[in-house]
């Protein structure tokens, strides 16, 4: 568990949404995975997007105060969370800035087409290459269309570890492109779902907010957050010996 953590970037927000700028300007290939107990959870069994993590070619960010907090087991100062709906709200935002190319993969129709519609006011100077909704079967073969179509930007809505592996599926024949896989961060773009309020936010209880706003991901909490601590408590303990 320790050298996953260690793949993780420990620096400012700040910081890193300056290179995630300069990504943007240089047209640079990146593959950001945004970690949550979830992913490093699921990564622990599943080869694929374990490899990702520690591929040094690929960004690894915390997404999640449990991250920050059990980083510290094992020595490791992660300085702040970097959730992936900031950076897909960034790369949205900049990326109209300076008229790059986009594609948005996942969630519902009605979700990702109203996200897909804010390119022409809300994010007005994106060039939208199109958008596919996460419902689609052969998911494979129409990211391989979305690839060629070379997007500065493709943000990949599908929940982990679905959109990491179909990311890794595709992103190897890409010539450029910033590809992130951000979950359920379309519903809060797009203003289907509001956001946690500010306060929470800033508590870093956002996970609590979600809980309490859709009671039935207190099960998936318990899963991927109270078990993954405890794992990280044990693993800890382990390596001290």
């Amino acid at each position: 568990m320790r050298e996953m953590f260690e793949r993780i970037y420990t620096g400012s927000s700040e910081d890193y949404y300056k290179k995630l700028k300069k990504y943007v300007d240089k047209g640079t290939k990146k593959f950001i995975l945004t970690a949550n107990p979830e992913m490093l959870y699921i990564a622990k069994d599943n080869k694929v997007l374990k490899d990702a993590i520690m591929n040094k070619e690929n960004d690894v960010v915390s997404d999640g105060i449990a991250i920050k907090k059990m980083a510290k087991y094992y020595g490791i100062d992660i300085k702040e969370r970097i959730p992936g709906c900031d950076i897909a709200n960034l790369l949205l935002n900049y990326g109209a800035k300076k008229k790059k190319s986009i594609y948005l993969f996942g969630a519902e129709e009605e979700v990702v087409k109203t996200l897909a519609d804010l390119t022409k006011t809300k994010y007005k100077g994106l060039k939208l290459l199109g958008y596919t909704n996460g419902y689609i079967k052969d998911k494979e073969k129409e990211f391989e269309k979305v690839v060629k179509l070379n997007p500065d930007i493709c943000l990949v809505a599908l929940g982990i570890p679905m959109q990491e592996e179909l990311i890794i599926s595709g992103i190897k024949n890409a010539k450029k492109g910033i590809y992130v896989g951000v979950g359920g961060s379309f519903d809060v773009l797009s203003g289907t779902k509001k956001r946690a309020p500010k306060v929470f936010i800033k508590l870093n209880l956002e996970w609590l907010y979600r809980i309490f706003k859709e009671p039935k991901r207190l099960k998936r909490f318990y899963k991927y957050n109270i078990k993954f601590c405890q794992d990280v408590i044990k693993d800890s303990k382990k390596a001290k010996k």
